[in-house]
């Protein structure tokens, strides 16, 4: 379970990555690094701090496979996307909710304390699309005010919470990591966002 939600994750943060290249109008290979720096980004920061080396990605060759194929993928079905920021939204926010998991879980394994694994957790969902803003010129949204992050934060801790029922531990994950999508949905859909420190 916990691999086919990295794999998951893994290829809805490639969807987001080249959604945002094509958006920038990026030659091929361009579209292909920003799907590889956004799908593993994060969960390569995660592993290095950790210590987890060679990286996910490195050890496992599906992980290239898929995001090649996923980068493939888009690129060729692209004209049939009618809302092409709608669907870069969906898909960042879907990789969001995996890779949160994913990395608490990496976390868990490591013996590492809850709020250390939620802070992993939230690298993991957060760091891939950081590098992809910054390589695209634009500013990440974790540091805007929008309920990004915050989403991971609630969806990591929900998981210690949920996992103290009586259910199994794979359901608990599925559940957590549908907290942090619907959290950042409903960010969005009515407009909540972090209190600004400036003025308009």
């Amino acid at each position: 379970m916990f691999y086919a939600i990295d794999i998951l994750g893994t290829i809805a943060f490639a969807i987001s990555g080249v959604l945002v290249a094509l958006n920038k109008r990026m030659d091929p290979f361009g579209v292909l690094i920003i799907a590889f720096v956004t799908a593993v980004g994060g969960g390569t920061l995660r592993d290095i701090l950790i210590g987890d080396t060679p990286v996910s990605w490195m050890k496992n060759m599906t992980y290239a496979y898929v995001i090649l194929a996923s980068t493939i993928f888009t690129v060729i079905f692209k004209s049939k996307i009618d809302y092409l920021r709608k669907s870069l939204l969906l898909f960042d926010t879907i990789g969001i909710g995996l890779y949160t998991v994913v990395g608490v879980e990496k976390g868990i394994s490591a013996g590492l304390n809850p709020i250390i694994c939620v802070s992993l957790g939230t690298i993991s969902a957060c760091f891939g699309g950081v590098i992809r803003d910054i390589l695209c010129n634009e500013i990440p949204v974790i540091f805007r005010k929008e309920i990004y992050a915050t989403a991971c934060i609630v969806g990591g801790f929900s998981y210690f919470l949920i996992k103290k029922l009586p259910i199994d531990i794979d359901i608990a994950f599925v559940i957590a990591g549908f907290i942090v999508i619907l959290v950042r949905l409903l960010a969005i859909r009515f407009k909540i966002s972090l209190p600004s420190l400036y003025k308009d």
